[in-house]
Parts: structure tokens; C-alpha cells; sequence
């Protein structure tokens, strides 16, 4: 599995630079919806994508065992944003939240726009996971991002925008089981009907595989994917099935969850 996805990843990257970008699409479309700014991120992994100039964005993640996840992100420039972000296990339950070990902060930075012939490059920074924190491991079920690399590439195809994403990371956070390795990702997220998104990601997950350790992963990596509606000019609306190959030991199948984001500008 993992052998069959890096050389489909390989063959991502070598493609990249054949495909129109998304800027010239929304040109050419004269659409002016919310689709044309592109997405920061697919389920989990990130995008080169960032939020223009004076733009915002806020949401509420809805995960498993009552989990609820709030964030907060800011176009400072047309290449540079941040971000906040914080929530607790069992926040839509009966019973007391497990909050989240601290606040979560992002910063992400595109280095190189996209152009004709060549992807768009960004360098960023996540300490945010996803799921609960299980504090014995000090870690989140699935691993924050760290510090990352991505490229991202856009064409159009049928009427559809659509963009290809891949990336490296390795994530800082402090596993008690010292599972740090370097690892890869890859994405795939298609806009169709301007008001509607499909969304899919592969995470290699190189650094959540140590048998040794009860809170990794079986090796299968994770098969993340979503629905997204974009429901108002600024409100989206999504639907996701994480780790759809059920590389949780603690895991039945895989995980829902629901995503609301609010988009406007200052």
C-alpha cells in the first residue's frame, strides 16, 4: 500500500507543472464565488492555498466522543496567514470536557504563486491535531502537522477546478513513544457546480507506525475524505470519513465528522 502511494505521489509531483492554474481558471470561469479563493486544507493535511489580504475565516470542527474543535484564520497577505485554534473532547456530551493540552497556532507562507507551467510552494507551522488528546502519550490521536512543506497545482478538466497537493512534514510534538519520524502526504480536491467539493487525502503517516507503541497506527496510513457545500456566499458546510482504511487499533471504522466555516472579509 504504502510502496503503490509513494510512486503515485512521485507521479503527482512530475504532472504538476502540465495542468492550468487556478488563478487563470477563475479568469476564464468569471465565476466570483467563494471557490476561487483555494482551500488552506483538505480534511487534515494543508494546501498551498492561503486567505488574500484582509480575509478570515472561522469554523467549528465536530469530531467523535462529543469532540468540538473552534479556529480562527487571518489573511495578513496575499502570501502570509495565521492562525488559533482550540477545543475539548466531550464538549456536545453530558459529561465534564477533556480540554485540549493548550492552544493551537498555525503560520503558513507561500513561498512561490502559482504560475502557467509551475505549482505554488508554501512553508508552514501547525502544532493542531485532531481528536483527543491522550495526555499519557502527549500526543493528539492524529498527530499534528509541525513544520511542513507543500506544493499544490491546479487544472481544469470538464468544467470541474481541480488541484493536485503533496507534502512533506514532521511533527513536533513530544510522543512519549518517540515516533518522530519524516513524513509524506498527498491530496486531491475537486470543485464542481461552483457551490459544491470533493475532497481526498492520503497521510503516509511514516510517524504513527511503531509496533512498539499502543497509540499507533497499524501501518495503513490515512484515508481521509469529504463533501463540501458551499451553502451562502460565506458560509461552507462539510461532511468528512476519517481514516477510512481503519488504521486505529482503538477503531471500529472510520470516523465522522462535520465542519462549519465562515468566510468574510475586513
Amino acid at each position: 500500500m504504502k510502496k503503490t502511494s509513494i510512486i503515485l505521489f512521485i507521479f503527482i509531483l512530475l504532472m504538476l507543472p502540465f495542468f492550468n492554474s487556478r488563478a487563470q481558471i477563475a479568469e476564464r470561469s468569471g465565476q466570483g464565488t467563494l471557490f476561487d479563493i483555494p482551500p488552506r486544507n483538505l480534511v487534515d493535511i494543508p494546501t498551498a492555498g492561503t486567505l488574500p489580504r484582509g480575509h478570515y475565516d472561522i469554523g467549528l470542527r465536530v469530531y467523535y466522543n462529543g469532540g468540538g474543535l473552534g479556529y480562527i484564520d487571518i489573511g495578513l497577505s496575499n502570501r502570509f496567514m495565521m492562525g488559533i485554534s482550540y477545543g475539548a473532547e466531550g464538549t456536545f456530551s453530558n459529561y465534564e470536557p477533556t480540554w485540549n493540552h493548550r492552544i493551537g497556532f498555525g503560520l503558513k507562507f507561500r513561498l512561490v504563486d502559482e504560475l502557467e507551467y509551475f505549482p505554488a510552494i508554501t512553508v508552514g507551522y501547525s502544532d493542531q491535531g485532531y481528536g483527543p488528546w491522550v495526555k499519557e502519550a502527549r500526543r493528539y490521536t492524529f498527530k499534528s502537522r509541525g513544520f511542513y512543506a507543500v506544493v499544490s497545482r491546479s487544472f481544469y478538466f470538464y468544467k470541474w477546478t481541480s488541484g493536485w497537493h503533496g507534502g512533506v512534514n514532521y511533527c513536533m510534538e513530544d510522543d512519549y513513544y518517540g515516533d518522530n519520524e519524516i513524513n509524506f502526504f498527498l491530496g486531491f480536491d475537486a470543485t464542481f457546480n461552483y457551490n459544491m467539493a470533493f475532497l481526498i487525502e492520503y497521510d503516509f503517516a511514516l510517524n504513527d507506525d511503531k509496533s512498539s507503541s499502543p497509540m499507533s497506527g497499524k501501518g495503513r496510513g490515512y484515508l481521509n475524505f469529504s463533501v463540501k457545500w458551499l451553502f451562502t456566499d460565506n458560509l461552507e458546510l462539510e461532511l468528512m470519513a476519517k481514516d477510512v482504511l481503519v488504521n486505529r487499533y482503538e477503531a471500529d471504522t472510520f470516523a465522522r465528522e462535520i465542519r462549519l466555516t465562515y468566510i468574510d472579509s475586513f
